[in-house]
């Protein structure tokens, strides 16, 4: 292999991030991590396994799908996964139920998504085709998974996009990684550091110029970092707030078209495994849907440990952006009260631990992550030219099926390596 003495800088140490370095610095290339926080993973946050009883997750947690960058990485590192078993429930404000898998239109939705030709917004495609009274549970339940789960506006959110979610039933499968998400982060880290990687935490980049054919980056801190190429792979709304030279900073109006959403996410854990003593046959559960304000829950199933997990995602999570870090914990338990028809002071009383992760108010993240609208793909296009010496990349760049996940940082962050490799 020739040598080189290119030097590339790369703007973020998540997923996507230290999988670019990696890819770089075993061919050879120079690589320096910047990264604004004092730790690597970026919305990727082990929680301290004192608090919670086993490594658990502020951020990302699931593996989906077959995600095969993720798991030959985990291979890689020696590291397994455990599948997701068990039962998904639903709360209708009176009772919990088993959930159906297939509701009483699921074939005529899966018929016309089939034939789906143009994109259209969810909210529009639901409008357009399932507009009658008889329809009206499905597109609350369209509506609630579109906002909950993929964090997203039906308003704007793209239907072709989401059409292989809903043509699976919703039910691809998923798993955790045993040890959690930060075991694959500590290993990417020690690679980089074994292949020469050089880490500057704790710096924030504010701008990238143009100096010749070089570049220098420009940290918070005043720290300036000169290099011959530059990888950002911050969250979206980040991007807009770095000094990019013009070739750049001209394609971040296609960022305009990349959905990008915030999730808050919750973690309870308590002494003993309350809702599975007052109703038995909960034992195997592990979603749990609601209209509460804090909708969905779930267990560490098949594990035993006593703790259930928070999520509230999609754009009515701005009714928590003023409220400090205690409403999202008060709000789960005003929730699981009204699920279980429980008084919140019994509930609480079980309480041993507790965490809230508002992404909107990290801020070098601004929210969760991204997704799809119907102009997305167009934008992805633009902002994944390599002409010039700033590249992007990351969870919102990937062109494949599960955007927003940790499998597309890490797709998007080899890709975005090959790419200038081969140039």
């Amino acid at each position: 292999m020739p040598e080189t003495t290119e030097h590339i800088v790369i703007v973020g140490a998540g997923a996507a991030g230290l999988m670019a370095a990696r890819e770089l610095a075993r061919a050879g290339r120079k690589v320096t991590i910047l990264e604004a926080r004092q730790r690597c993973g970026g919305r990727i946050h082990p929680l301290p396994a004192s608090e919670f009883g086993y490594p658990a997750e502020g951020g990302a947690e699931f593996v989906h799908g077959e995600a095969p960058v993720t798991r030959g990485l985990l291979r890689e590192a020696g590291l397994s996964l455990r599948e997701i078993e068990g039962e998904q429930w639903s709360s209708d404000g009176t009772r919990l139920s088993r959930d159906q898998r297939d509701g009483p239109h699921e074939a005529e939705l899966q018929a016309v998504l089939r034939d789906l030709k143009d994109d259209l917004t969810v909210a529009e495609f639901l409008r357009r085709h399932f507009a009658g009274d008889e329809y009206a549970p499905m597109r609350h339940s369209i509506g609630r998974m579109v906002e909950g789960y993929d964090a997203a506006d039906p308003e704007r959110a793209s239907t072709l996009a989401l059409r292989e979610e809903w043509m699976d039933g919703g039910h691809a499968p998923q798993a955790r990684i045993i040890g959690g998400y930060g075991a694959l982060i500590d290993f990417l880290a020690g690679e980089c550091r074994r292949n020469g990687v050089v880490f500057r935490l704790g710096c924030a980049v504010s701008a990238v110029e143009e100096q010749g054919q070089a570049l220098a980056v420009r940290c918070a801190d005043g720290a300036v970092h000169g290099c011959d190429r530059v990888i950002l792979t911050v969250p979206l709304p980040l991007l807009r707030e770095i000094v990019l030279p013009a070739s750049a900073d001209a394609k971040l109006v296609a960022t305009g078209d990349i959905g990008f959403g915030n999730v808050v996410k919750i973690l309870l854990r308590f002494a003993r495994p309350w809702w599975r003593e007052r109703q038995p046959d909960l034992a195997a559960m592990t979603f749990l849907l609601s209209d509460q304000t804090i909708p969905v829950w779930w267990t560490q199933y098949p594990s035993r440990h006593a703790v259930l997990t928070g999520w509230f995602g999609g754009p009515r999570t701005a009714e928590l952006e003023s409220l400090g870090p205690q409403a999202p914990i008060e709000a789960g338990l005003d929730s699981l009260a009204a699920i279980f028809k429980l008084s919140r002071q019994d509930i609480a009383r079980e309480l041993v631990a507790s965490a809230a992760t508002n992404w909107a108010h990290d801020p070098f993240a601004r929210g969760a992550y991204s997704w799809a609208t119907p102009r997305t793909r167009e934008a992805q296009a633009i902002l994944a030219r390599a002409d010039g010496l700033v590249s992007f990349s990351g969870e919102a760049l990937y062109r494949g099926r599960d955007m927003g996940t940790v499998e597309a940082a890490l797709a998007s962050g080899l890709e975005t390596a090959k790419t200038i490799l081969r140039g």
